[in-house]
């Protein structure tokens, strides 16, 4: 069965739920310490959301110094899918395994609601599962959301189709270009603002666009990479 390793650094909120949202992809969870120096044979690894160390100094700078970091970072580089939510995002460009910053929303509050996005590309190891152009809703809850990089780079991100998500609707937390999500060059490391995890069961998650499996749309990630790692993912069909 694919092994698929969830990160669980001191302020971490959503690992639990990650750990849930595998195992209805039809994937085995494994509990990875951020005090670990070892994967543990994962063939896949999730940074979850929450506050690592507080979000001491920036989101994410303290966690990218855990250990368990430079088992993710080697691994990453190897080709090992790595999908950071929320804050694992913000581990992930403080890593530099993603392009860009982020930093604090531009209304300078909190934001939780649910979010309609944009699919941009399928061709990642965490999206095969979706159609580019399809509008999927995702639950959204940050305070260091805004995603910013030079122009420059933003460019490069648009001409190279490593732009996975953006934001429809509104854009809550000023995100340059809308940007929601990213991907490296390779395509096995994705991030994102929104939770994907929290929309993973008919009836428990956010409503969806007509023709979308109503609160399930989180469940394709999951989907996704058991599928790029070259299983069938068990994902329940809508009632």
């Amino acid at each position: 069965m694919i092994k698929i390793g969830v990160v669980t650094f001191p302020g971490t909120l959503d690992d639990r739920d990650a750990l849930r949202a595998i195992r209805l992809a039809g994937a085995e969870g494994e509990v990875l310490w951020h005090a670990d120096k070892s994967l543990r044979g994962a063939d896949a690894v999730i940074l979850p959301g929450g506050f690592s160390y507080g979000d001491y100094l920036r989101a994410g700078a303290i966690a990218r110094f855990a250990p368990v970091m430079e088992a993710v970072i080697e691994a990453a580089r190897d080709g090992l899918p790595v999908l950071g939510i929320c804050n694992g995002f913000q581990v992930l460009t403080e890593s530099h395994l993603l392009p860009g910053v982020m930093i604090k929303n531009n209304h300078r509050t909190f934001v939780c609601r649910e979010q309609t996005l944009r699919v941009e590309s399928a061709a990642t190891a965490w999206t095969g599962e979706f159609t580019p152009g399809e509008a999927i809703v995702i639950p959204l809850k940050n305070q260091d959301g805004q995603f910013q990089a030079p122009p420059a780079v933003l460019d490069q991100l648009e001409a190279e189709g490593r732009v996975v998500f953006r934001y429809t609707g509104w854009n809550p937390n000023g995100s340059a270009r809308d940007i929601a999500g990213v991907t490296n060059a390779a395509g096995n490391v994705v991030g994102l603002m929104p939770h994907p995890e929290h929309a993973v069961e008919v009836g428990f998650g956010p409503d969806a666009p007509a023709g979308a499996r109503a609160g399930q749309d989180g469940l394709r990630f999951f989907a996704s990479v058991i599928r790029h790692l070259g299983a069938a993912p068990a994902v329940p069909q809508p009632a």
